[in-house]
This record gives C-alpha cells, sequence and structure tokens, in this order.
C-alpha cells in the first residue's frame, strides 16, 4: 500500500486529488486509504508539513488522472480545483492564435494574459514570445501529480506567477523493477488516444519513457486535430544524498481552426512543435536540502490565419512563423537552523524571446519574408523564504524576492502569512501576498498597438482559510475567503497622444471569492466530494464562471471502480465588452474501470451525458453527448 506521503495532499484546504480512497493506482493495483495524519508535502521549495502551509495549494495525483483517462492534465484540474477553470471548444485540442481554447484562469486571472504560470517540475513554461502557457503541451503522460497554488506564487516564481501556478510533477519509478502500459480508447468524431509508457527502476537508477498519439475529427467541419507526443526521463542517485535527474519532453500539434459559426472560416490550420528540457542535480539531508537545475524551452510556430469568405475576404499572402525560447538557472538551499525553523535562500536567472516574421507564399512579395520581432529579454532574482514554528499551536509563514528585468527594472515581492493548528484537527490560516508580472515581448513590440513604455502589472492577495478533519479523517470539509486588488493592469485603449491605439497600464482587479470543498470516504468502497467557487469581478473577463460546483461519487470493489461526476456553471462570461454574453450549463460525466485480467483492463467513459448546448467561447458550441472507450495492456 502506498504511504500517504506519495499522495502529496496539500493546502490549506484538503484537495479533492485525495476524494478516492479506492482507487486504481498505476493500473495494477488499488488501494484503499483511510487515515490520515501529518502529511509532508512540497509546498514551499523544500517538503512542508501540510498543516505549516499558510496559502492554499490543491494536489491531484496519478491515479486520479489514470480514473478520468483523459490525455488532456486540464480538464481533470477543471472539475477537482475549485476557482480554476479551462476554456474548450470541441473534442479535443486547443489550438493557438485567434479562437484557441485552452485558455486557464484561476480567480478570474489569465495564463491567456500571462497573469497565471505553469510549471513543470518547479520550472516555468510558456512561450517565450508571447508569454502565455500552451495548452496542448500538457499531457497526462507527463505527470506523477500536478499541485496548484492558487494565489499569488510571486516570491518563488517571479512574473507571470501573480495570479497562481500549476506545477505539474513528473513521473518516476518508486518501487524496483520494470513496468510497462499500453492505453488505447477510440470514441465520438473518430477520435483516438494511444499512449505507451515503459518505466523502469533498478538500484540507483530510475527511468521513464513515454509517447503517444492523439487525434479526432472534431465536432464540426475543419476542425481536426492531430498530436504527437514523447517524453523521457532518467535519474540515478549518485549517494544517499545526491541525486541527479534530466528529463526532456516533446510534442507537435496540427490544428484547424473552423471560426465562429456566425463567419465561417477557411484554411485556419496551425502548426506548432513544443517542447523542453532541464538537468538538475538535488541534496537532501537531514538538516538541509537544496537543488541546481538548468532549464530550456523552445518552441517553432506556424500559422496560417485564414480567410472568411462571407465577409469578403481572400486567401492570405502571408504565414506567420515564429521561433522562441526560454533558459534559466535556479538554485536555492533550505535549511533548519534550529528547532522549529526553515529558511529557504534561492537565486534564478531567466533569458526569453525569440524570432516572428511574416512568409508572403503569394501576391506581390510572394517568397519574401518580413520581420515582426526579434529580441531576448533576461531576469535576476533573489529570494528568501522563511518559516518559524511557536510552540504547536502557530507557523508563521514569510518571504521576499527582489526581482530585476533588463528593460524594466527592479520588483520588489513581500508575503506573510500566518497557520493556527487547533484543538479538534482544526487548521486556520490568513495570508497576504503580492503577485506580479513584466510586459511580455508581444504587448511592447509586436503588432499595433505595441508599447515600449508598459510598465508592471501587481496585485494583493488576502486570504483566510478554515478546514476540519472529522470521523478519524475519513470526513474533510474547507473553506477559503479571498480578495484580490490589483493595478496597472495593461489594457488596449485609445491613444491619448494619437490616433488608434494603444497598450496602456490602465486597468484594475477588484474580485472577491469563495472557495469550499469537501469530501467523505463513507466506506471502504464508496466515496463522495465536493467542491464550489463563487468569485465576483467588478471588471468582469471571459472564462472565469461567477459559480461552479462539481460533486462525485466514487465506487471501487473487487475488479471494478465506477465514478460519476456533475458539474454546474453559471455566469460565465463568454464575450465582455458593449455586448456581454453569459453560459449557465450542467454537465454529467461517467467513467467505468473493469480489470479483465492482471494484464488487461477495460474502460470507457461518456461525457456530456445530458447531452446540453452550450458554449464556453462565444460563437463556438460544443459537443453534445460523447463517448470514449477502450483498454489497458499491462505487462
Amino acid at each position: 500500500m502506498k504511504s500517504l506521503k506519495e499522495y502529496l495532499l496539500t493546502g490549506a484546504v484538503l484537495p479533492l486529488a485525495f476524494q478516492v480512497q479506492a482507487q486504481v493506482a498505476d493500473t495494477t493495483s488499488i488501494d484503499r486509504t483511510y487515515s490520515i495524519g501529518e502529511v509532508v508535502v512540497t509546498g514551499t521549495r523544500s517538503e512542508t508539513d501540510v498543516r505549516h502551509l499558510s496559502q492554499t495549494v490543491s494536489v491531484v495525483n496519478r491515479s486520479k488522472f489514470e480514473q478520468t483517462m483523459q490525455s488532456s492534465l486540464l480538464p481533470v484540474l477543471t472539475e477537482q480545483v475549485p476557482g480554476l477553470f479551462v476554456t474548450s471548444r470541441g473534442v479535443m485540442g486547443y489550438g493557438v492564435s485567434n479562437g484557441a481554447a485552452g485558455g486557464i484562469s484561476l480567480r478570474g486571472l489569465s495564463g491567456g494574459n500571462a497573469r497565471l504560470m505553469v510549471l513543470i517540475d518547479g520550472h516555468p513554461q510558456y512561450a517565450g514570445i508571447f508569454g502565455h502557457p500552451i495548452a496542448d503541451a500538457y499531457q497526462t503522460l507527463l505527470a506523477d501529480r500536478v499541485e496548484v497554488l492558487r494565489g499569488p506564487a510571486s516570491v518563488l516564481y517571479g512574473s507571470n506567477a501573480m495570479g497562481g501556478v500549476i506545477n505539474i510533477v513528473t513521473r518516476k519509478m518508486r518501487e524496483d523493477g520494470v513496468r510497462t502500459n499500453l492505453h488505447l480508447g477510440y470514441g465520438s468524431y473518430n477520435t483516438l488516444e494511444t499512449e505507451l509508457t515503459n518505466r523502469i527502476c533498478k538500484g540507483r537508477f530510475s527511468s521513464v519513457v513515454s509517447g503517444s498519439y492523439n487525434r479526432t475529427d472534431g465536432h464540426r467541419a475543419d476542425m481536426d486535430f492531430e498530436q504527437y507526443g514523447g517524453y523521457a526521463k532518467l535519474g540515478y542517485e549518485l549517494t544517499d544524498n545526491w541525486n541527479l535527474r534530466g528529463d526532456v519532453n516533446v510534442t507537435h500539434f496540427n490544428a484547424s481552426y473552423p471560426g465562429p459559426v456566425s463567419a465561417l472560416l477557411l484554411d485556419g490550420d496551425q502548426r506548432i512543435t513544443r517542447g523542453m528540457t532541464s538537468l538538475a542535480v538535488e541534496n537532501n539531508y537531514d538538516q538541509t536540502s537544496g537543488a541546481l537545475s538548468f532549464f530550456y524551452n523552445w518552441g517553432d510556430h506556424w500559422i496560417n490565419d485564414g480567410y472568411t469568405p462571407s465577409a469578403g475576404e481572400t486567401p492570405q499572402d502571408d504565414r506567420f512563423n515564429s521561433s522562441d525560447d526560454m533558459m534559466g538557472l535556479s538554485l536555492y538551499q533550505s535549511t533548519r537552523f534550529f528547532k522549529g525553523n526553515r529558511i529557504t535562500f534561492g537565486f534564478d536567472w531567466f533569458r526569453y524571446g525569440g524570432h516572428a516574421w511574416s512568409e508572403y507564399v503569394s501576391g506581390e512579395k510572394a517568397g519574401t519574408c518580413s520581420d515582426i520581432v526579434d529580441r531576448h529579454e533576461n531576469e535576476v532574482a533573489g529570494y528568501m523564504d522563511i518559516r518559524q514554528d511557536f510552540g504547536r499551536w502557530l507557523t508563521l509563514n514569510a518571504g521576499l524576492r527582489v526581482d530585476h528585468h533588463s528593460r524594466v527594472g527592479t520588483e520588489w515581492v513581500p508575503q506573510m502569512g500566518l497557520a493556527f493548528h487547533l484543538p479538534r484537527s482544526i487548521e486556520l490560516k490568513a495570508s497576504a501576498s503580492k503577485g506580479f508580472r513584466y510586459p511580455i515581448l508581444r504587448e511592447m513590440y509586436m503588432f499595433p498597438p505595441q508599447n515600449p513604455d508598459l510598465q508592471p502589472e501587481s496585485m494583493w492577495n488576502y486570504e483566510l482559510a478554515f478546514s476540519q478533519r472529522l470521523l478519524d479523517g475519513r470526513f474533510q470539509y474547507g473553506i477559503n475567503l479571498f480578495y484580490i486588488d490589483g493595478k496597472n493592469l495593461i489594457q488596449t485603449l485609445p491613444n491619448p497622444n494619437g490616433s488608434g491605439m494603444l497598450n496602456q497600464n490602465s486597468g484594475k482587479i477588484d474580485n472577491t471569492g469563495v472557495e469550499l470543498q469537501a469530501a467523505y470516504h463513507i466506506s471502504p468502497v464508496w466515496s463522495v466530494d465536493a467542491n464550489y467557487s463563487f468569485l465576483h469581478m467588478e471588471n468582469p473577463v471571459i472564462a472565469a464562471p461567477e459559480h461552479k460546483l462539481y460533486t462525485g461519487v466514487n465506487f471501487s470493489e473487487g475488479r471494478w471502480t465506477v465514478s460519476t461526476g456533475l458539474q454546474y456553471v453559471e455566469g460565465l462570461y463568454t464575450s465582455v465588452g458593449k455586448k456581454e454574453t453569459k453560459e449557465n450549463f450542467v454537465l454529467w460525466n461517467l467513467r467505468v474501470f473493469f480489470r479483465a485480467s492482471k494484464w488487461l483492463d477495460i474502460w470507457a467513459r461518456g461525457e456530456n451525458l445530458l447531452a446540453q448546448r452550450y458554449e464556453i467561447m462565444a460563437g463556438y458550441p460544443m459537443p453534445q453527448a460523447t463517448v470514449m472507450g477502450g483498454i489497458n495492456i499491462n505487462f
């Protein structure tokens, strides 16, 4: 049986990742765990007792991703994490550029605007030119677990983490042996999912190698999607206290963009390649632990924005091309100087940017190229994070980051929090933290209304959290209250010094919200769970619903595992401005898993089984009921 440490529950409110107590683990055995004690997690750079974290972190573990049988991580996070929402436009794939889905928002702050950061093993993952995450790059084959820090994480991770972070912790083999798993699935709209993974652990050496191929015709014409993915990770324990690891991940996808139903688009095609690699040396002693790591991310984009015949448009003469990259060096060491104390010192250096150009394939300029931007910028930062226990009932957390940008200047980023450990397994937490982001290259240098004089955005998040465990840990619940006050948001407005439009630091954030979570393990075979979030925005944005509710029921006995859930969304803005539109909808999903033998599993899933008609993006109706089925072969 796996320990709770392996499941890595985190946060001021215990995450729904632990809601399934009788679930399939690594597709080879069913684990049942009911007692919950003190859990060691990675809530900061070092392993941390869950009670001592002042910020809210939710964790979704590998078992949950395998149970839902999704090729992408993001739909599962939308269900499991209150306050988090991801846009979608079809059966599979998100795409980029005009009409792209995969916009990730957390408490009304969007990754599409570089206000939410995605990490892989703590390393930033975003396009060097555009500054936002690429949703199609985050596949299930990567993840051992995913940690979502709800609230600013700029002290540890710098710019773009002002609204929070999604940290994908990659897979590894823990027990000696060799395991191989083949996942195959087929379903609605000629959709195919495949994944082959091999894991090895022998002595001090471990490895994970995965490959995947996914495709769909889509539920609309000209909405096909095709994706190839590969991941490899090698690890070696040099000594009992020093580890060496390296990994590489590459994904390529071809996507078609049909445009909104009211203005159908032709030739909207994209060919995108994204990759990342990292190398880390880690140390872990009784009193101190740390790491030195290097990472490099890259991407190549080819985009035909297409044309709309109904608007009198003709095929475009040019194709957008870009090649971007981001590299970084991260060093940190966390030390316990005396009882109840932990201090972390860290250093980060990032370099990011790229080259974008238009390639003309027809017209007078055929055979020529025109540069759009060719630029790189740098960040360098140092930070300190302090955690101090005062007896058994109080923990103080405080941190400070000094971050310098090669063009914008220097930003000071503080945060502070208290965690009270009260009788009857009650945790009460309060925190105040600053988040910020530098203007990205697109906003400063690409396309009108670019403005090279933009300044950083910033915000403060104030939060209270209460949680309690009852019935020997079988029932847990929690509530979070937060207020976000932001300024200098970059908006596109009329140019005050001339004609046209200009990016300007003029926007504000004034968001308040409530987040609830609960899970009850009724018996060894039955469990239920729920989460709810309410978000009030003085300045509404798209893809951030006012109400989001998810309730789930899980059953596991013998060879059978069945889970079902209802998701209710109300007040989802699909467009804002002069013409605001909102959507309300209810989705019912069902997943069934049957272990036919030691080496063969049979699974099926159904989504939107109520056949709801709804849109998440204006002009892009979502598919009605869809089904997928397949097998897992384990050897």
